[in-house]
Parts: structure tokens; C-alpha cells; sequence
């Protein structure tokens, strides 16, 4: 009995060492390297010294007045009440609906008639990302397509012309990782940070 007692506690010993001590210590040693250490304390984003966000996680930005609406739109949240929302950040999730549900299909109809509302375009102009959620619903990327999209709209509302918001978006186009992973994607962020800074240099 204390022989077992002993063992155990030992192994209780090691255990908690090894798992409380030298594995946090570890990762915290990672996460320290050179080019990792912005994404371990959250990427955040300064502006003039302030924190704006992260580039990590998209917050869709809401207009004061939506008729008036000065800027670049992330993908719609799951998590949101209306089609478009806005989502609640602090939240994350998918829906879990199935491709072909009625409810997903009608939401899915939903946020491209509104978007080509908004936007002014047909719609069947709108691209697939802007009407689905990502399965975080914070996905802080968008592709070129939509961007490329809402410059009509954000160069009107900021009293920029279409070119000079058009030659943001075309530098804040990111390609495929390592040159064939992925789709080319704009970082929402750092887009609508490009495009403030022009308009209040």
C-alpha cells in the first residue's frame, strides 16, 4: 500500500513537471522566436500607437448611417441576428446547416440580394464568400473578388476616387501560401486602415 502510494506520488511528481512546468515553458520558448511572436501575443494592429484590432480575427465594422457606409465588409458571421449582421466577435461557431437546408439556401439569398443592394451591382455579381459564413465566422480575409466589389461604394463614402482605393486593394492582395496553397485573400483590416490613413493622412 505505501509502496503504491509512493509510486503514484512520484508519477504525480514527473507529471506535474513535466506538464505544468517544462511544456508550458516550451511553447512559451516557441512562441518567442523571431516571427512568431506577433502571432502569439495576437497580432495586434497599431494605429498612431493604438490598438485598432487584429489581423488575426475579423470584426465586421458597422456604419453610423447604413446608407451612408464607408467600409470594406468582412464575410458574414454565423453568430449574427440579420443576414449581414453585425456578428458578435467575442463568439465563435458555424451554423452546422447543411448545404441544401432551406434555411441556409433562403439566408444564403438573403445576404447577396443585400449585398447587391448595397453595392449597386446585379446579383449574380456578388462572389460566393461574400454570402457564406466561415466556420469560425471571423474569418478576417476576404477575396479579391468581393474587395474588388465594394470599391465603388468605399471610394464614394470616403470622397476618394475608384482608382486610388482600387490601387489599395491591389496592394493589400495576398497570394497563395507558398505559391499554390490556398486562394489569393485581403485582409479587411488592414484594407480599411489603407484606405483611412489616405483619407486622413
Amino acid at each position: 500500500m505505501v509502496r503504491q502510494a509512493g509510486a503514484g506520488l512520484r508519477l504525480m511528481l514527473v507529471l506535474t513537471v513535466l506538464a505544468g512546468v517544462l511544456y508550458p515553458l516550451a511553447v512559451w520558448s516557441v512562441s518567442r522566436l523571431p516571427g512568431l511572436e506577433n502571432k502569439a501575443e495576437g497580432s495586434i494592429v497599431y494605429v498612431n500607437g493604438q490598438p485598432v484590432g487584429s489581423a488575426e480575427i475579423g470584426v465586421d465594422l458597422t456604419p453610423a448611417d447604413p446608407r451612408h457606409d464607408p467600409w470594406f465588409h468582412t464575410r458574414p458571421s454565423g453568430t449574427a441576428g440579420e443576414p449581414l449582421g453585425p456578428g458578435d466577435p467575442s463568439t465563435s461557431g458555424a451554423s452546422n446547416l447543411a448545404a441544401d437546408n432551406p434555411k441556409l439556401v433562403q439566408l444564403v439569398q438573403e445576404r447577396r440580394d443585400a449585398i447587391a443592394q448595397r453595392e449597386g451591382v446585379p446579383a449574380d455579381q456578388v462572389p460566393p464568400d461574400a454570402v457564406t459564413a466561415s466556420a469560425s465566422g471571423l474569418d478576417p480575409a476576404i477575396s479579391p473578388a468581393y474587395a474588388y466589389l465594394q470599391i465603388s461604394r468605399v471610394a464614394r463614402e470616403n470622397g476618394l476616387s475608384e482608382q486610388q482605393v482600387r490601387q489599395l486593394v491591389d496592394g493589400q492582395v495576398q497570394g497563395r501560401a507558398l505559391g499554390v496553397l490556398g486562394e489569393p485573400t485581403v485582409n479587411v483590416l488592414a484594407l480599411n486602415v489603407a484606405v483611412q490613413q489616405l483619407v486622413h493622412p
